[in-house]
């Protein structure tokens, strides 16, 4: 009689090894990238509603302004157009829809390191919101607007004006990892009225009085528009011309824009910190 004994098993256990950085941050951003043309009704909008309005202002107002030589209410107009276009637009919404159906969760138990998580999300949407600001201008240089800083000056007007709706998006992150609620964050969008409008959005500074000329010098609004403002012609804030590439209004717009994202992406990554401990 033949006995055979089992020869003990040895079990292989395979452990996932983290990624770099940058790979785990591609990775986010090539995911995201990839749902955006499966949204439409999140893009279009976003650029449509801008130029209308631009279109319906400057055929509305301009004749307003025409006394005031060297002032074009149409170029004035242009970088609040590209503000409405680029503001607001963001992967929150998805992201939400991740923390929903459990996506999120199992993220969070991978080796992907927990920062990229939320920068591969917005770095697509600095992608979607320079696209998003490419139109506006076109649009803008096809009614006759011109930029007397040059190409450069247009690629500069795009880079600050994305940005910009780069920092903002950290507001929706942050109500998006906090509450998990679509609800709220499509609610968030209502912080983007009252940034823009008490500010220089239809009047020159000069010209706002009140209380609400005193609510405009503290709104970064105020100094991100006077920026882009200087680099077109007659557009800078105040009748007349402006000198090409003016220093002062372009670091204001900068140290606005570098303000506000303190505080906003702040929230999103305290918002990141908790939504990771409660996954």
């Amino acid at each position: 009689m033949v006995s055979t004994t089992n020869a003990p098993t040895t079990a292989l256990r395979v452990q996932a090894r983290p990624a770099g950085f940058f790979v785990d941050v591609a990775s986010v951003a090539q995911r995201a990238i990839r749902q955006i043309p499966r949204e439409p009704e999140a893009v279009i909008p976003a650029l449509i509603v801008p130029i209308f309005f631009y279109v319906l202002n400057i055929g509305a107002l301009s004749k307003i302004t025409h006394q005031a030589a060297g002032f074009s209410f149409k170029s004035f107009e242009l970088p609040v157009a590209v503000v409405f276009a680029v503001t607001g637009v963001s992967r929150a919404s998805a992201l939400v829809t991740d923390i929903q159906n459990g996506y999120f969760d199992r993220l969070v138990i991978t080796p992907v390191r927990r920062l990229p998580l939320l920068l591969g999300l917005m770095t697509a949407d600095l992608t979607l919101v320079m696209a998003l600001a490419i139109p506006v201008v076109v649009v803008g240089l096809a009614l006759g607007v011109r930029f007397h800083a040059g190409v450069l000056g247009i690629i500069l007007f795009v880079v600050l004006s994305g940005i910009w709706g780069l920092v903002f998006t950290g507001l929706p992150y942050a109500i998006a990892l906090k509450t998990g609620n679509p609800g709220a964050v499509n609610a968030s969008f209502i912080l983007f009225f009252p940034i823009t409008f008490l500010s220089t959005t239809f009047v020159p500074k000069p010209y706002l009085q009140g209380w609400l000329g005193t609510v405009a010098n503290y709104n970064p609004m105020t100094y991100i528009l006077q920026g882009l403002r200087s680099l077109i012609v007659g557009g800078g804030g105040i009748p007349g011309p402006l000198q090409s590439w003016n220093p002062a209004y372009l670091g204001q717009a900068v140290l606005a824009i570098a303000a506000f994202g303190a505080i906003s992406l702040s929230l999103a990554l305290l918002a990141l910190r908790g939504r990771v401990r409660r996954s």
